[in-house]
């Protein structure tokens, strides 16, 4: 790996004497983690674990991720290892229900995780503010299955005027990107001095734009995937003394290698088992002006067979009926009022359970419903298929269930839901939507690797 000589100029002083054995470890093949959705599947793998990630293992091999149906039914999320030390930052301290934006959503690995981990009724807000990667944020979360989420397109400065609305927010900024240099090789060809600067200043402005929305003593979570203090240590010690806020600590097992430093924790290559990453934890100090959300009035239209919706849900009291984004959405009854009155004032691309949409008489059930984690399988239609079928179906392919009713049809796979399919004896019409289907062939030979 050859560095950019800027860069060995700027990072040597960083490591001193462990510069050699972090340019060693660039060299080294770089782990392979994946994080488990403990709200679809409580099996514990017999892989390495993720010391600071309960639910975090390195796998010995990269096996073909796409091919695994469990991958698409939200079983688990390939994510780098190092970044899911958002854990310990976040249950240290967020203990009690909030509601947080993840301001840098896309993909969606840390707001997945969010999902798992933030108390009880809490809300996650996922924002992206580039639409095609706010669609790529939007399906890795409904596959997550989480009700309690809203996926949002907007910028910083549309989330700033919801002045004091969120008690927690988490920044994972965009940066230069060193910490990516092993996994990524186009990050060593774009990386230059004035690209670090770049950064730094873009990571400024949305700091500021968005910062009214973090109510006084709220929780900032700020991140990156790079080495230099220019974007990190200094970028906090700029959040404290013009944003208004002051530092909180994390406690950590040292045998994990993790560096602390004046201003948050960093993650090397050759230190950790995972990329170059950079968190810093803060209580926001500055006062700010409340905005009050105004009760949204609710859609009074919708028939008793629409609202009958509800009957897929495990728990349907705890959820309203309502009309959004043309179609039928089950949102928690608790944010009920915060998503409708988010749906009023930005881009919301789903909230809740997007459920489906009536043809006429006929309700046809969305991805989204099937993947929830409140989705009552005692109302559907069961389909359980081999690797093939499933993989024909994810690929959005025409397949046949002989033995199963006609009619709207639940596919699982090792019984996790994969999505709907109408079937009419000959053949089955796909309801799976057409972006996300898997796009490479099949082998002539397929073998399932259990993943999870």
């Amino acid at each position: 790996m050859i560095l950019p000589p800027n860069f060995i100029a700027r990072t040597k002083p960083l490591l001193g004497d462990d510069f050699e054995p972090f340019c060693q470890a660039l060299e080294a093949e770089k782990p392979i983690s994946i994080r488990l959705n403990r709200w679809k599947s409580d099996h514990r793998p017999a892989y390495e674990s993720v010391p600071w990630c309960r639910d975090g293992y390195y796998l010995p091999t990269r096996p073909l991720f796409t091919l695994d149906p469990l991958l698409h039914a939200g079983l688990y999320y390939v994510q780098e290892a190092s970044s899911m030390f958002l854990e310990q930052v976040l249950t240290q301290h967020i203990t009690e229900p909030v509601r947080m934006l993840d301001l840098c959503a896309a993909p969606g690995g840390k707001s997945t995780h969010l999902s798992s981990l933030l108390p009880e009724n809490s809300l996650l807000v996922s924002n992206e503010y580039v639409r095609s990667r706010a669609y790529i944020l939007a399906e890795n979360l409904q596959k997550w299955g989480n009700p309690n989420t809203l996926v949002c397109n907007n910028t910083p400065e549309d989330l700033g005027r919801l002045a004091s609305f969120f008690d927690a927010m988490l920044v994972d900024a965009p940066c230069s990107g060193e910490g990516m240099f092993r996994k990524d090789a186009g990050a060593i060809e774009e990386w230059s001095v004035q690209n670090v600067q770049t950064c730094v200043q873009r990571q400024k402005e949305l700091l500021q734009a968005v910062w009214p929305a973090l109510k006084q003593d709220g929780i900032l979570i700020y991140s990156t995937c790079t080495y230099n203090r220019d974007e990190d240590e200094e970028q906090v010690k700029w959040i404290c003394e013009e944003l208004g806020a002051e530092l909180l600590t994390v406690q950590m097992d040292e045998a994990c290698g993790i560096t602390a430093t004046d201003c948050g924790y960093r993650f090397y290559p050759h230190k950790t088992k995972g990329e170059g990453f950079f968190i810093s934890v803060l209580r926001k100090t500055a006062t700010e002006r409340v905005s009050r959300v105004k009760p949204e009035k609710q859609n009074t239209k919708l028939t008793k067979e629409q609202l009958a919706v509800k009957k897929y849900c495990l728990h349907p009291d705890d959820y309203q009926c309502v009309e959004l984004q043309e179609a039928i959405a089950l949102l928690p009854n608790r944010h009920a009022e915060a998503m409708l009155f988010l749906n009023k004032n930005l881009r919301v691309l789903y909230a809740g359970i997007k459920a489906g949409v009536w043809k006429g008489k006929s309700f046809l059930p969305d991805v989204a419903l099937a993947l929830s984690t409140e989705l009552n399988k005692n109302e559907c239609t069961i389909a359980e298929v081999d690797l093939h079928t499933a993989l024909s179906f994810l690929r959005t392919e025409n397949i046949v269930l002989p033995d199963s009713e006609h009619g709207i049809v639940l596919l699982t796979f090792k019984g996790h839901a994969l999505g709907w399919v109408k079937n009419l004896g000959n053949r089955c019409n796909s309801m799976y939507p057409n972006e996300w289907r898997i796009r490479m062939n099949l082998p002539a030979e397929l073998e399932y690797n259990e993943i999870c």
